[in-house]
């Protein structure tokens, strides 16, 4: 399809639809870990879908799998800070939080990347973005110390363990935006770290005792399981898609639908509800959100 046969609405409607698919893969993650399978169970067969996914992406585009060494570094870090660890305490912590609150802790990680990147020199120093960097700061406290902000109390607990994924995927985005992606185009890049992150998973697994074979066919769990892996492979290629052809900020803006749209399917698939607390800390998030993100280039 050439960019001349796209409708002026196309990329507007392409954000949307990314932003609102990211958001349901939340709930998603939440049924897929309420049957009670190990994190790294599920960690494997969300990495196994991954890779057929990207991998028959990868043929059907006639691209190969680069394997020289800094690809395969690549490959490595990617699948530790992008998936194994954050995604670990992603099935932790689901079970017993609000999907919905997931989706809100998860707009924090641009929030994260800021200070990294300016650490190592990548972003420049600006008062603005440390201002959105406190707004995400204060939307956690106002989730954690609230005793009415949470179903339950003693909830509060694990939010330190579900903030390990956003820290992590800060991470990941420093790492590329420092070392670039080896050369790879993103499809490619994230077939490697799928397929890398498998290899490194199954020894965790087996360890922990986490494997369980999939049932055939699958159950509720595994179905949404299988969804929401392969929801993130297709969303993740649109996206760079989508950034290449409209600009990498205006795709960013994604983020607030991921967030707003985590939430509403959080209510419409399990019926969660939130506490004003937690709407004062999804707008204070947002708006810290709003400030940390690159200002829109006028063309």
């Amino acid at each position: 399809m050439t960019s001349r046969a796209l409708h002026p609405w196309f990329y507007p409607a392409l954000l949307v639809a990314l932003g609102v698919g990211w958001g349901a893969t939340q709930p998603l993650g939440k049924i897929a870990a309420s049957t009670g399978h190990g994190a790294f169970g599920l960690i494997f067969w969300q990495l196994v879908v991954c890779t057929l996914v990207l991998g028959a992406l990868t043929i059907l585009r006639g691209k190969r799998l680069p394997l020289h060494r800094r690809a395969l570094k690549f490959y490595t870090v990617i699948a530790i800070l992008g998936t194994l660890v954050p995604n670990a305490a992603f099935y932790t912590s689901v079970t017993r939080l609000p999907a919905g609150i997931m989706s809100i802790l998860i707009s924090t990680v641009p929030l994260l990347a800021f200070p990294m990147s300016a650490a190592l020199g990548l972003d420049g120093f600006s008062w603005r973005r440390v201002a959105g960097l406190a707004m995400g700061l204060l939307g956690v406290a106002l989730i954690a110390f609230p005793n009415a902000s949470l179903p339950d109390p003693a909830m509060a607990a694990y939010l330190p363990l579900a903030m390990i994924g956003p820290v992590f995927y800060a991470m990941e985005s420093t790492y590329v935006a420092r070392h670039g992606t080896a050369g790879m185009d993103a499809v490619q890049a994230m077939f490697g770290a799928s397929l890398v992150g498998v290899v490194l998973c199954v020894p965790v697994m087996l360890a922990s005792g986490h494997w369980f074979a999939m049932p055939l066919p699958p159950g509720r769990a595994e179905w949404a399981l299988i969804a929401s892996s392969s929801l993130h492979a297709l969303l993740y290629s649109a996206f760079v898609w989508l950034a290449a052809k409209a600009g990498a900020v205006f795709a960013s803006q994604s983020s607030y639908i991921v967030t707003a749209s985590g939430v509403i399917w959080a209510m419409l698939i399990l019926g969660e509800r939130f506490s004003p607390w937690v709407w004062a800390a999804a707008a204070v998030m947002l708006a810290g959100l709003s400030l940390v993100q690159p200002r829109l280039q006028k063309a």
